[in-house]
């Protein structure tokens, strides 16, 4: 039998001319990802077929394809003579060897010249089924599917289902810059933007000596989850302990997330400009907490024409959480150790901030020496499966 992975292109197929180039782009990212394996991939207008594995790796390979992102689904599928009979033997052991309770036979014809019609295929094969297995027929909603394409050369059965992550390829959409912080939220807001096909690098804001070392490891621990959706993540590591300590020496507490917010902004800015990030990631939910208002998020947003994407801007907290426990980042996120944004407390944060009293109170001390000096000790750390240095993705 010659067995093979059919990779099902969901969103891809609303692609008008460009649409090659995301399909090639999609085969680049399982190439690589599947590189040790020294797999056949073959490119149809219509699949991606990848073969040359063996029984004994074939989990291990759908896993791997199931977090990258742009493939809708993975198909086990045969491809077998257009014997009937030897269908038939084949589509039995597959049904029994799974235990089905209900199924369904779906044909569809590629050559109009097969002996058969589409619904006697179905009728022929279901039949066969019925008379060795004690098995029923659901047409409306079988508990298994069996599908049958027949080309000039074959008679193709796609057998078990794999879901995939959906989406678009990785690097299709261009790169864009994660402001991660250690909590729930911002992970699956890279998660969420890399699913849309966006190359993502990190940046976090450190405040030692009053953040741990912990910190840092729970930061690059959460970075190594995400790199089960992108091979090689680099971070961008900010010293902001003195600009966060002027920041409340100098302004109104009830002010200060709100310009500190807009000072992790300005310096976020910077690097994806530097390195060509098209777009800042943050991981905000809309009224979930005072800085999150949408009188906060204006205010925040002043500093900046460069584009904030907010994935979770109307997401509720507990699907949030939902995500995170799927993509196995939550339970390092709720790890006990707090980031620049919790070590100070602020009890009456101002929800509603008004953009001029903001202005004043930055007018109020030079913090673009700040910015620079943290800007010039950031270090940079990239975060691989494996420790691989990672050059496609």
């Amino acid at each position: 039998m010659n067995k093979k992975l059919m990779i099902h292109f969901g969103e891809l197929y609303t692609k008008g001319k460009n649409r090659r180039d995301f399909i090639n782009k999609l085969r680049d990212n399982i190439n690589h990802s599947l590189k040790k394996y020294r797999l056949q991939i073959e490119t149809k207008h219509d699949h991606i077929y990848l073969s040359k594995f063996t029984e004994s790796n074939i989990k291990d390979i759908i896993n791997i394809l199931q977090n990258i992102s742009g493939i809708n689904a993975i198909s086990e599928v045969i491809f077998l003579s257009r014997n009937l009979d030897e269908v038939k033997d084949y589509a039995l052991s597959l049904i029994k060897e799974e235990q089905y309770e209900t199924f369904k036979v779906i044909t569809k014809r590629k050559d109009k010249n097969y002996d058969l019609r589409s619904d006697q295929i179905n009728r022929e094969i279901a039949s066969h089924i019925l008379k060795n297995h004690h098995i029923k027929v659901d047409v409306h909603n079988p508990e298994f599917a069996l599908r049958l394409e027949i080309d000039l050369e074959h008679i193709i059965v796609v057998g078990k289902r794999y879901e995939g992550l959906g989406g678009y390829p990785l690097g299709a959409a261009g790169k864009g810059l994660v402001l991660l912080s250690g909590g729930i939220d911002s992970p699956v807001a890279a998660y969420l933007t890399m699913r849309r096909g966006i190359k993502i690098s990190a940046i976090h804001f450190a405040a030692p000596p009053y953040t741990s070392a912990e910190v840092l490891k729970k930061i690059e621990d959460i970075t190594r989850k995400l790199n089960a959706f992108q091979p090689t993540i680099r971070l961008y590591i900010v010293p902001f302990t003195n600009l966060q300590l002027e920041i409340y020496k100098q302004v109104p507490h009830s002010y200060a997330i709100t310009i500190m917010r807009r000072m992790m902004v300005r310096i976020a800015q910077i690097i994806a400009k530097r390195h060509n990030l098209k777009i800042l990631v943050t991981g905000e939910s809309l009224g979930q907490v005072a800085s999150q208002t949408l009188e906060s998020l204006v205010v925040i947003n002043e500093v900046t024409n460069y584009p904030i994407i907010r994935p979770l801007a109307t997401v509720d907290k507990n699907e949030i959480i939902k995500i995170a426990k799927q993509i196995d980042t939550y339970d390092i996120s709720i790890l006990p150790y707090e980031d620049c944004c919790t070590i100070f407390e602020v009890k009456n944060p101002v929800t509603s901030p008004r953009l001029d009293e903001v202005l004043d109170y930055e007018s109020r001390f030079d913090y673009a020496r700040f910015i620079s000096e943290a800007i010039g000790g950031i270090t940079k750390v990239d975060i691989s499966i494996n420790d691989e240095k990672d050059e496609l993705f």
